[in-house]
């Protein structure tokens, strides 16, 4: 499988014993293929022992690769990737259920070879804005999610709840299309919006918390030096692994989503939404069974009882006497460099310490880098306004030109195709070739070409509808162009000059979404990475509250501005990003080797 060798070379058998075996790690050091000098740091903590820890002129010379991947992390994306399948799956159909009205003698909805499939017949703009409405809902719930999950449960215990909600969810979706309900529109979208209540309720306790879980399979966090077979010294960089975790994490996302898409829009126009919205009910039963399965494999953080609100005790302490009636000097004295230091235990005298306080100074190291990742997260609703395209307007694009027979929601699949052939090519071939050339692609850098890219996405779907309206019989009412007899008359141009917004979207969340995946699991301290996390989803539930100050642009004959207004975003908002960040990207690497803190239970 893909992904389970270092890039360095190296065999790889001693070197996943080491993960799985931390006790055989003395008799191992055959792995780095010579012998500990006495200039190097040495470890022993059952995770780290036996191996060799650069100095700080390997560090600036020698080239960085990761290390190899846990089996634990493997088992846990097979889990996503049948969510995936599921949510993917049965909400690519979901336009075209509120979108068009039942095909004439349908009960299933179904369009079949040349109809187009629909159930409720509520037009562009309520698909739109319900669509829109998904999307916030599932990337809010995080927020609770994450918090279950550090203060209480437990990151896996809140998964397993999630899995059991988001299940009963998917039930109620199918009842939503079954013949009886879906012939009354009205009770069918009742519902159906009630299945998607539940449904982004149990993803919210799923997705901020499955994200941490698979990169804590890894439980190397220092720098350590091996020899390739080649005979060249490397080291091997704890944050590129964990950057290569969400890589193929991601991978497995999208192969879920696609082969979820590709069949439910086939068998939304051959069968009907019931059999949509069954089969993925079907494949989501996989993901308990494998959680259960590997229950005693998987490494679990326990909770740490309500570090929220430690947090918050912290950022008062630290703010006390630094507001002013100036906001100018607040800014500023908030973002001092000393601004964390009167709240480090070694700064207060014991006696005087709160009774909170029982955490050590390297916390609030870890607390101000997740502070600064979660203002890095601010940007990305921006962003997200782009990606959301996909889901909505996109697949109503597609609609107004020809298809050749294709559902028009299967061209969707293109973003998640583009995404499992460009994963491997840019993890074996673009970034080692990056290092090689000493080019360091940092996060920052990877997030700013993401915005980028993303605005060029956007470029491309403002050409395609500009020519549609040029081609269109009816012109700038392209979305509702028929002739008398109700036939919908469509343009000339082939639906495949989707496919460049499509592949660029994809490059887009190579370099903005799974980096930001990486981005919060490393840069949070480690009792809070399922709420900075969420706070990362979150960005995408602001974005599409955002989003519905667009909705009125989603309907004819605005859609290039639509398409136009979300580029000139993004590209303006990636050039600010850069402007913002820069400072905080010089000091990438300091962040990184902050150690790991210590903090009591809290209640």
């Amino acid at each position: 499988m893909a992904g389970l060798q270092t890039d360095a070379g190296v065999v790889l058998a001693q070197g996943e014993m080491l993960n799985h075996h931390p006790e055989k790690a003395n008799s191992e050091k055959s792995l780095e293929k010579h012998s500990v000098d006495e200039s190097h740091e040495e470890v022993s903590d059952g995770i780290h022992d036996g191996l060799i820890f650069p100095t700080e002129e390997e560090k600036a010379t020698l080239r960085r690769v990761s290390d190899t991947i846990p089996w634990n992390a493997y088992l846990i994306a097979a889990v996503e990737c049948a969510e995936r399948f599921s949510f993917y799956g049965s909400s690519v159909v979901f336009t075209n259920f509120i979108q068009h009205p039942l095909p004439p003698g349908s009960r299933t909805g179904a369009g079949g070879p040349l109809g187009q499939s629909g159930a409720l017949g509520r037009g562009q703009q309520t698909s739109t804005g319900i669509g829109t409405f998904y999307q916030f809902w599932c990337y809010l719930t995080p927020l609770y999610g994450a918090y279950l999950a550090d203060a209480h449960w437990g990151r896996y215990n809140t998964i397993m709840v999630g899995v059991a909600v988001a299940l009963i969810g998917h039930i109620i979706l199918i009842i939503s299309a079954i013949p009886g309900i879906i012939d009354k529109p009205n009770s069918a979208f009742g519902v159906f919006l009630l299945s998607e209540i539940v449904i982004g309720f149990g993803t919210g306790l799923f997705k901020s918390n499955i994200s941490p879980l698979v990169a804590e399979q890894y439980r190397r966090t220092k720098l350590f030096v091996i020899t390739t077979k080649g005979g060249e010294r490397v080291i091997v960089d704890p944050v590129m692994t964990v950057s290569r975790v969400y890589i193929y994490f991601y991978l497995f996302i999208n192969v879920g989503a696609l082969v979820g898409q590709i069949s439910m829009a086939y068998a939304e126009k051959y069968v009907g939404f019931w059999l949509a919205y069954t089969l993925p009910t079907v494949v989501f039963c996989f993901c308990p069974l494998v959680l259960i399965a590997g229950r005693n494999r998987y490494i679990r953080s326990p909770p740490t009882g309500s570090v929220l609100a430690l947090f918050l005790k912290v950022f008062g302490f630290a703010a006390k006497g630094k507001w002013s009636l100036n906001p100018v000097r607040t800014v500023k004295n908030l973002t001092a460099a000393d601004f964390w230091d009167s709240a480090r235990p070694s700064h207060n005298a014991l006696e005087s310490r709160p009774t909170w306080m029982v955490y050590d100074d390297v916390w609030v190291d870890e607390v101000r880098r997740g502070l600064k990742a979660c203002v890095v997260f601010l940007w990305y609703p921006i962003y997200w306004l782009t990606y959301n395209q996909l889901n909505n307007n996109l697949v109503s694009q597609a609609a107004t030109m020809e298809t050749h027979g294709l559902p028009n929601d299967v061209l969707s699949n293109l973003d998640p195709l583009a995404l499992i052939i460009l994963i491997p090519i840019c993890d074996k071939f673009i970034y080692p070739a990056f290092q090689r050339w000493g080019w360091n692609f940092t996060a920052l850098k990877k997030i700013t070409a993401g915005f980028i890219t993303g605005a060029l996405s956007m470029a491309w779907a403002a050409a395609v509808q500009h020519y549609i309206y040029k081609t269109n019989p009816c012109g700038y009412q392209a979305g509702t162009c028929a002739d008398s007899a109700g036939n919908a008359l469509v343009s000339p141009l082939n639906v495949w000059i989707q496919t460049g917004a499509y592949v660029l979207i994809a490059i887009s969340e190579i370099l903005a979404s799974i980096t930001g995946l990486e981005y919060a699991f490393t840069k949070a301290p480690k009792n809070m990475r399922s709420l900075v996390m969420s706070v990362f989803l979150f960005m995408s539930a602001l974005s599409s509250a955002l989003g519905e100050a667009f909705v009125s642009l989603s309907t004819d004959p605005l859609l290039v501005w639509n398409y136009g207004s979300m580029g000139v975003l993004s590209f303006v908002a990636g050039i600010l990003f850069w402007l913002h960040v820069r400072h905080l990207d010089q000091h990438e690497q300091e962040l990184n080797e902050i150690p790991e803190g210590h903090i009591e239970r809290v209640e």
